[in-house]
């Protein structure tokens, strides 16, 4: 049966109300990204016009059943007719590289939605919106409390909720600065582990501050972790917006993920970690 790559960024994705659609696909990528404008059509949903900047979702391989019901559910009937959404194939940015995938941008009805969502993540921009106590899942230099201290916020990181395991994932130094490589999380398989805490809403600001959400730095991402083998949706993490080759952490970074994580993290982890960051010195 043929198959299609399918870009999603909306209701369709992990954890909302039409991912059911989905959920016997095949799934490419759970980071990935496309060039384009994200909106919020005030009706549950939302919709993708053409523009420059990243909106991020999901990538399946889809079969003609599957895509012939996402088609109807999101108003599609084909060319030259006025759907609700028009179906288009774009260049879909994965961290294992480049594809072309169909996705569905505004049709004529959604052109004039003018509610921006201005990090371009439907799951953060919802998360947002609820100003909720929240799972935190840190993986670099936030595994340790110095800088919580030194900032007079540590009365928000507090309440450690246990060890998370990201599974999908490998510990990457992709952020180079002039203080050495930052931590990342990269799709490529195995896993990372991470300290997850629970958040009161007033830490977000702390975090998106401390990241440096506003200049794209990282970027805020919902993702399911593990803890003793229970399954958490809807955490937040960040990950590097633009990934570059791998550069050594400083010696103080690499003080602060090691320290933060010992007698924590699993201890074949942790080593796992400090053998990676001296492969890089």
């Amino acid at each position: 049966m043929k198959r299609t790559l399918l870009f999603v960024y909306g209701t369709l994705r992990k954890g909302e109300s039409n991912h059911h659609y989905v959920t016997d696909a095949i799934i490419r990528a759970e980071q990935c990204w496309t060039k384009g404008e994200l909106y919020d059509t005030t009706f549950g949903y939302p919709v993708m016009k053409k523009g420059i900047e990243n909106v991020y979702g999901e990538l399946y391989e889809v079969n003609e059943q599957q895509l012939e019901a996402i088609n109807e559910l999101e108003g599609y009937e084909g060319e030259g007719k006025t759907n609700l959404y028009e179906r288009v194939s774009q260049t879909v940015y994965t961290d294992k590289g480049e594809v072309e995938a169909l996705l569905y941008i505004a049709g004529d009805p959604l052109i004039q939605c003018e509610t921006k969502i201005k990090l371009g993540d439907w799951k953060v921009y919802r998360f947002e919106k609820e100003q909720n106590d929240f799972l935190y899942f840190a993986y670099g230099s936030c595994l340790d409390n110095e800088r919580f201290i030194k900032a007079g916020v540590h009365d928000y990181f507090t309440d450690v909720v246990g060890v998370g395991k990201l599974k999908g994932y490998t510990l990457r130094f992709s952020l180079p600065t002039t203080d050495g490589g930052k931590a990342d999380i990269v799709e490529e398989g195995g896993f990372v582990e991470g300290k997850v805490y629970k958040v009161p809403w007033l830490g977000l600001e702390y975090l998106y501050e401390r990241e440096g959400v506003n200049i794209s730095l990282y970027r805020p991402a919902i993702i399911s972790v593990e803890i003793e083998n229970e399954h958490y949706e809807n955490v937040v993490t960040f990950i590097v917006v633009h990934k570059k080759k791998e550069t050594a952490p400083s010696p103080l970074y690499t003080t602060e993920i090691l320290r933060g994580g010992k007698n924590i993290l699993s201890d074949s982890y942790m080593k796992g970690v400090e053998n990676h960051i001296r492969i890089l010195l």
